[in-house]
């Protein structure tokens, strides 16, 4: 006498379940990079026309506090020089992107740029300065 099993299994795979959860994910990651601030320090940048496009190597941020940034290390004035110049390293034609407040002075903007042009005479290169801007609306 053979006895029989109602309950079967089946050797196959269901995979719609696996292909909703790969979806949930997918949109998950897409809405969570969206979020990410790519600049860390937030600014109100001046508006312009221009669209000025360099490589930048080294990224200068004063805030509306008139803090100094190199990267994302907070600078005095009297260190502007030695970090600028830690972080172009060996570049000689580098490209330094000043992004400024829009309520900065302009003082805080020419402390910058004096900054490169002394790097520029002490090394005999010819590294520029960026001012970035938004553009107009």
């Amino acid at each position: 006498m053979a006895i029989k099993s109602r309950n079967k299994v089946e050797p196959t795979f269901n995979s719609s379940s696996m292909s909703d959860l790969v979806f949930l994910l997918l949109i998950f990651f897409m809405l969570t990079s969206t979020l990410v601030a790519p600049n860390a320090i937030k600014l109100m940048l001046p508006s312009s026309n221009s669209k000025t496009m360099a490589k930048q190597t080294v990224t200068v941020y004063v805030n509306e506090e008139y803090q100094y940034y190199v990267g994302e290390t907070l600078a005095n004035e009297t260190q502007l020089t030695d970090l600028i110049n830690a972080e172009i390293g060996n570049d000689t034609q580098a490209t330094v992107v000043l992004r400024s407040d829009k309520t900065v002075p302009v003082q805080y903007i020419v402390n910058v740029i004096d900054a490169v042009n002394e790097i520029n005479n002490a090394t005999g290169n010819n590294h520029k300065v960026i001012l970035a801007t938004a553009p107009k609306k």
